[in-house]
Formats: C-alpha cells, sequence, structure tokens
C-alpha cells in the first residue's frame, strides 16, 4: 500500500526523521519496499495565470501568452492545446532548473521572444499526463512557489503487508500502528453524523447473510457530478496509486483510503425497486465498469436489484449502474463481507482489485456506518446534495466476534528470553487498541478490537509485545541444549556400513516417491490392495508403496532412457501394506532394496562385457548378511509373481522369511519396456542389521583336513539341502562345506545333477586322524542316501 509522508503525519506526527520513521514501520513487520519522492526535483516554479492568449504569427500549432505571477507580467511562447485567458498554470520562470540539468532561460521561437516556460504535470515530475500544461484551481495563490502550494516535498512510502495485517491497509490503521510505536497521539479526522434533508430511502435485502452479515445503503439526491475534486483530494489520491475520475468515485476511493473501507455509488435511477444482496443464478451476466462481460457462477455474491445483477460484491461494480455525468441521485452502499465468501473470487474472474484486496483479507466489521458518514459528508461539501436516512440490514450472529486472549507471564518470559515489566506490557497491550479484561501478576486476559482479526491465540498477543518493545531490545544468544549420545549398540549394524558395502559393489543409492502409480502397483503385487491417498499429488502417485521395487525400476526406466544402460541402484525406506481402515495397524516396515542391469563390469579394454545373473546379485546380498557377524541367510525357490520362477530365491533367517531376490519376470520386463533383464532384491532392513556380539575363539593350531565328494540327486534337490544334512552330521570339528562344481548333460540321467562339495574338519585340541574324518565322511554319505535319495557318484 502506497501513503504520502505528509498525509501520514496529519494524522500523527512522531519527533523523528523520514529515514528513522520508515525503519522504524519496517521493524515493526509492516516491511517498506521502498520510498519515492512524489515529484521530480525542481525550483523558480511559480503558480502563475494567463492573462491572454494570441496566435503565434509565424506557427499554427504555437500561442503567445501573457503571464503574471503576481507582481510581473510574462511573455511566454507556448504549443501546449489547452493553453487559454483566464486559469492559473505551473510557470517555471528564467533561472528556473527543472530536473537535474535543465536550467530555463531566455529563449526566440520563431522570431517571437519567450521569457520561460508553461509546465505540464509530466514535466514537472508530478504525474504522466502530458496532454497539455498542468491546470491548477482558481483559488491558488498567483505567485506562489510551486513546490510549497502543492506540498511536493513528501515522499510516498510503499508498505509490503503480509496478509494478516489487512487492518493497515488505510491510513488510519497505519496511523495507529506508528502512533503506538512512538507512543504519539493519533489525531483521526472527525466523523459527525450528516444532517438528514429529505426521507427518502431505498429498500434493501440481504438474502446471504452468512457472506453480507452487515449493509448500509443511503440515498443523496442532487449531486452535481460536474463539480471539481479539490486538488487536496486528487493529490492524496495520486500519491496513493489512485487516478481520479470523478468526485463521487474519487470520494469512495479517498474514504477507502482514509479508514480502510471499501464502498461503492450506484446510480440511483439504474436502480430497480430494490437492493438485494444475494449469491448468482446460473448463466447471469454481468458488463463490469472496465467493459468485460463475466458469467457469473453460483457460488458468487452479487449486488442486484429486482432485475439483475449490479456488482460483483467486493469485488467490481457493473457498468450500467455506475455513476456517469448524467447522475443526479445515488445510492451509496457500505457493508461488510465475510473474507471466506470473497476469498479467491477476484482471481477467478481475472480480476484484481483495490476494494477485493481488502474484503478478501478482512475489513473492520464495526467500520460501515462511520464510512458512510465521512463519505456522505465529503459528498455534500464537494458535489452538494440532499441527504436520507441509511438503511441498515444486519445479522449480527454472523458477524465476526471479538477473541477473548490470556497472556501468561510464564510464556511470555519463555518466548522472549526477557522479562517485561508488568506495567510496560500493559501499557502496549492497551495502546495496541486491546481490552483489559483482567490484568494479574500472572496473565493478562484481553479482548482484541475488531480490526484485528489476526490476534486469536495466546502467541499472537506475545509476537505483539515482542513488536512494539522491539526485536532489536531483546537479547540475542545461542541456543543451549544438553545432547546426549547413544551409544551405538555393537548388536545393530549400521545402516551406513550398508550403504558402503553396496556403493564399493558399484551401486548408487535412489530416493524415490513413497508414493506409486495404482496401476503399477497391481502389475507387481496383484494380491496386495495398495494404501490410497485421499489426496494425491497426481493420478500417477495415488498409493502407498506396497514394496521399493516398483520405484528402483521406475528409476533404471529414467535412466534406460537416457541411453544409459548399466544401472546399479538401491534404496532404503518403508513400505507400507494394510487398510485405510485399520491405518493404526498399517504395516511399515522399513526395507533395503537394490537393482542391478547391464554388463557386470564397467566397459574397458581389459575384460568382456558379459552381463550379470543371479549370483551377482546373491553375492552382494550376502555381501550385506556378512557384515552382521549372525546368522546366514538360507535361500529357497521363490513364488514371488514379479520375479522369474527360474531366477529367483526367498530369504530366510533362522528359518522366517526376510524377502526375496532374483530376475524380474521378463513378461512384467517387457510390459514396462525394459530392454534387457533386471536383477531386483528387496530385503527387511532388520534382518541385515541385526547381529551378533562377537566372540573371540582361538585359533586352532591343527592342520585342516578335506573330503571332496562328487554326488548324485536329482534336480529337484536344492543345494541348500545338502549343506544342511552335511553341516548337521559331520560332528563337532566340522568347518565348513564349499560347493565348487555343479554338472547336468552327458553321461548323467536326465533327471540328476552332479554336485561337487568341498568338506573341511579341523579340531581345536588335536589333529584329526584319517579314521575320525572317514567315520564322518561315512555318516555324511548315509545320512544324505538316506534323507536325499543322493550317492556318491562313481
Amino acid at each position: 500500500m502506497k501513503i504520502s509522508e505528509n498525509w501520514l503525519r496529519e494524522w500523527v506526527n512522531p519527533n523523528i526523521s523520514s529515514d528513522d520513521l520508515v525503519a522504524q514501520i519496517t521493524l515493526a513487520g509492516l516491511e517498506v519496499d521502498e520510498v519515492l519522492p512524489v515529484a521530480a526535483e525542481f525550483s523558480g516554479v511559480v503558480v502563475g495565470e494567463i492573462i491572454s492568449a494570441e496566435p503565434h504569427p509565424n506557427a499554427d500549432k504555437l500561442q503567445v501568452c501573457q503571464v503574471t505571477d503576481g507582481t510581473e507580467q510574462f511573455q511566454v511562447v507556448c504549443g501546449a492545446p489547452n493553453a487559454r485567458a483566464g486559469i492559473k498554470i505551473p510557470f517555471a520562470k528564467i533561472g528556473a532548473v527543472l530536473g537535474a540539468d535543465f536550467k530555463i532561460k531566455k529563449a526566440k521561437l520563431r522570431q517571437v521572444e519567450s521569457f520561460g516556460m508553461l509546465c505540464s504535470a509530466s514535466e514537472l515530475g508530478v504525474s504522466e499526463d502530458n496532454d497539455g500544461i498542468m491546470e491548477l484551481p482558481l483559488s491558488a495563490p498567483t505567485g506562489e512557489d510551486f513546490r510549497a502550494f502543492l506540498g511536493l516535498d513528501d515522499q510516498i512510502i510503499d508498505v509490503d503487508l503480509t496478509p494478516n495485517r489487512s487492518d493497515c491497509l488505510s491510513l488510519a490503521g497505519l496511523a495507529r500502528e506508528v502512533g503506538v510505536l512512538n507512543k504519539a497521539d493519533v489525531t483521526p479526522v472527525e466523523v459527525t453524523a450528516a444532517e438528514v434533508s429529505i426521507d427518502d430511502t431505498f429498500s434493501v435485502r440481504v438474502e446471504a447473510a452468512d457472506a453480507c452479515p452487515r449493509y448500509l445503503g443511503r440515498v443523496i439526491r442532487g449531486v452535481n457530478v460536474a463539480a471539481q475534486t479539490p486538488l487536496w483530494m486528487t493529490e492524496k489520491l495520486r500519491r496513493s496509486g489512485v487516478r481520479s475520475i470523478d468526485p463521487i468515485v474519487d470520494i469512495t476511493n479517498y474514504v477507502m483510503l482514509e479508514l480502510g473501507q471499501p464502498m461503492h455509488a450506484f446510480d440511483l435511477s439504474q436502480l430497480s425497486q430494490s437492493v438485494v444482496v444475494r449469491m448468482a443464478q446460473k448463466d447471469e451476466k454481468i458488463v463490469l465498469l472496465d467493459g468485460q462481460e463475466i458469467s457469473l457462477r453460483e457460488d458468487t455474491l452479487v449486488i442486484a436489484d429486482e432485475k439483475a445483477p449490479l456488482a460483483i460484491a467486493g469485488v467490481m461494480g457493473g457498468e450500467g449502474s455506475g455513476v456517469n455525468a448524467e447522475t443526479q441521485d445515488i445510492f451509496l452502499e457500505s457493508a461488510f463481507f465475510t473474507p471466506l465468501a470473497l476469498a479467491g473470487k477476484a482471481r477467478s474472474y481475472g480480476l484484481h482489485t483495490d476494494s477485493s484486496h481488502r474484503f478478501e483479507r478482512g475489513v473492520d466489521a464495526s467500520l460501515q456506518e462511520k464510512a458512510i458518514e465521512r463519505a456522505t459528508a465529503l459528498v455534500l461539501e464537494i458535489a452538494g446534495g440532499q441527504v436520507g436516512p441509511i438503511v441498515r440490514e444486519e445479522a449480527e450472529a454472523s458477524l465476526p466476534e471479538a477473541a477473548v486472549v490470556t497472556l501468561r507471564r510464564k510464556k511470555l518470559d519463555q518466548y522472549l528470553a526477557i522479562s517485561i515489566d508488568k506495567d510496560l506490557v500493559t501499557d502496549i497491550l492497551t495502546r495496541l487498541g486491546l481490552e483489559m479484561l483482567e490484568v494479574t501478576d500472572e496473565a493478562w486476559t484481553t479482548k482484541a478490537p475488531s480490526h484485528r482479526f489476526d490476534i486469536a491465540i495466546e502467541a499472537d498477543l506475545i509476537e505483539e509485545v515482542a513488536r512494539i518493545y522491539g526485536y532489536d531490545n531483546l537479547p540475542s544468544s545461542m541456543p543451549q541444549a544438553a545432547v546426549n549420545f547413544t551409544p551405538q549398540s555393537e548388536s545393530k549394524t549400521p545402516i551406513q556400513a550398508l550403504r558402503s558395502v553396496l556403493v564399493a559393489q558399484g551401486y548408487q543409492e535412489a530416493i524415490t516417491y513413497s508414493f506409486i502409480d495404482p496401476v503399477l502397483s497391481k502389475q507387481f503385487l496383484p494380491d496386495i490392495e495398495p494404501v490410497p491417498l485421499a489426496n494425491p499429488i497426481s493420478a500417477d502417485m495415488g498409493v502407498m508403496r506396497p514394496s521399493l521395487v516398483p520405484g528402483l525400476v521406475k528409476a533404471y526406466l529414467h535412466n534406460q532412457n537416457r541411453q544409459q544402460s548399466r544401472v546399479r541402484l538401491f534404496e532404503t525406506g518403508r513400505r507400507f501394506i494394510g487398510t485405510v481402515e485399520a491405518l493404526d495397524e498399517l504395516d511399515q516396515q522399513q526395507q533395503i532394496s537394490g537393482l542391478i542391469a547391464g554388463s557386470r563390469d564397467s566397459e574397458a579394454w581389459y575384460h568382456n562385457s558379459d552381463k550379470v545373473d543371479f549370483y551377482d546379485l546373491k553375492a552382494h546380498v550376502d555381501a550385506l548378511f556378512d557384515l552382521n557377524d549372525g546368522n546366514k541367510p538360507t535361500y529357497e525357490r521363490s513364488k514371488c509373481e514379479f520375479l522369474h520362477p527360474g531366477r529367483s530365491a526367498d530369504v530366510f533367517v533362522d528359518g522366517e522369511f526376510v524377502g526375496m531376490l532374483g530376475e524380474l519376470h521378463p513378461q512384467l520386463s517387457k510390459t514396462l519396456g525394459a530392454n534387457q533383464p533386471l536383477y531386483v532384491f528387496d530385503i527387511a532392513l532388520a534382518a541385515v542389521i541385526d547381529a551378533k556380539l562377537p566372540e573371540y575363539k582361538a585359533i586352532s593350531k591343527f592342520p585342516e583336513v578335506r573330503r571332496d565328494l562328487a554326488l548324485l540327486v536329482d534336480r529337484s534337490v536344492p543345494v541348500a539341502d545338502l549343506e544342511k544334512v552335511i553341516t548337521e552330521c559331520a560332528g563337532d570339528a566340522f568347518k565348513e562345506v564349499l560347493v565348487f562344481d555343479v554338472y547336468q548333460g552327458q553321461g548323467i540321467d536326465d533327471t540328476k545333477k552332479s554336485v561337487a562339495l568341498g568338506l573341511t574338519w579341523q579340531h581345536p585340541s588335536h589333529t584329526l586322524s584319517d579314521e575320525e574324518v572317514n567315520n564322518s565322511v561315512e555318516t555324511i554319505v548315509a545320512a544324505l542316501a538316506e534323507k536325499l535319495g543322493a550317492v556318491v557318484r562313481g
């Protein structure tokens, strides 16, 4: 909001400089965007009067004017089309300086001497109007310094207000704030009720009381719309960024800037029967004052008569009912519209007005009568007329109620880190307009003024006290806190260690959305109903992910589309399984997942370009479990629907399912558009990070003994089952079993496979004899034959 400093100082005039005033307003939370002079720099310009204007003898578009400054007469050649005898104008005499360096000198134009210059508003930097010389009121004192006459040693303060401080969208509000900051008296304009001279009224009916709980209207007859708006008013409007139009419109704009209450004046002759405040009807249209036709929606509040809409309430009036050059009688309205009823309405129609700007943020609900009386007094003073009584429609139940808020001493001291004297706090709150209901040593119970919508809770009062006391007066200190470092448990593997292992294998960590496309979720896990979002960001982020794998696959496809064929990604995060009806029981298990695709090694001349396979992925998963020194995983054929049935495995720890790994199902890969096999794993994070405390075991000084077995078993028998039986039967000295060959093909039954195992024993207290080892081997062979049908290959 732009406001003239001189106008502000008419209301409140603290004994501080302009720079200090601007700084003070900014520090109080009402940021000043810029400070501009109201006119350009110039000197030597006085109020002049044209005595005569005769055509130039040698030029059709020039006139030779005789101009007086009240004591002396000068000849001036002028080309302005409105130069004529009897008007008063700004006159730059010989020696005057306009702008930085334009000095007025004696000149000769087409053989006629000129002693000075008649100035336009744009040449003086007063406005952008350059259609002719600037005309002044006939009452302007001839010869007076022009800067002094218009009070141009002034500046425009442009205040950028936050939406919660709509109370400062007026001169009255800003003056009230400056008065509080400086403990200075504020002298508001005196508003008295106009003397009613006629009984004429116009009927008003409010059908949307929730949106318009208060509506006031008044008939004023016999106004002179052709009257000249006083220069003092047009100047104040100009310095506030508002263009002068006609006296009636100027007055409503002036009252809006002065008091903060937007108003509108209708041409009474254009109204039919009564004014109705209602919601728009379907397919209704209105032509606004700016000439554009608007099709109204049914959620739009309008001011109408019995025939058609007259205005979009709180936004803009209609062209047909507005004041014009023929207007003689007006209906002046002053209303309170609730902010929620008007919020966003102007923008939805591509409009933004000073009126909508204020109503959307909130206007003082007690201001309407004062505003209409102020406007009435100005109309009578400037345009004349006869005044009728005020017509009033109110719905008390829908008007906003003043908030009662208690400020506790304990909270105030805690938040401000300083104890402010009780009487000073009381003084600050009182000067802000709050009513003191109860004051004790422990608290202040207050009632917010009607113009402060933003005071509703205790924190608002704390902020107000801090603002007025001065942020720069509050102590500065670094925050302090007792930080207790939690010791890292040795029974948990740090997640950073898991990340380091995967990064060492060439992986990069990805962070994908927790929301995925419902279609993608069904493609991966058709048997799991995903949890839908009530308000999704977009259609392809409609459900919570039941697995991290879809997000990683989508990330791979993003890389594939950018010609990246070798991809290794991993992610840690939660997956969500459950129902909307039982959100408290939602399973939000932490997972660690990964994806690999492309060549085993990065491209180089010293190795081949073999593709990754299932065993590469399994080795990476094993590397994660190797960190925790706990129970090692076992693997069984997986039945997961989104994995390849022959190249996948479920992962178990202590017989409990903890995840799966394998190649993405070829059909799913094709559907998604992958151009090569993708290998993924998805493991419960808890299973990987759970570890056993390390226990020291002495290294045996006795030699190891190894025996190799080549076994024939059915192809359906997993090697893990062979390892399990061997471990159970091999005895206490058994150390490990190693698979070093698997063969299927010529020389072996088509239903069988040959598995070569290396078995190692080592006793901690003596050297094992051949007899001990052979006995263990015989026991193992017998158990394998009995439980798995395995025979030693001859």
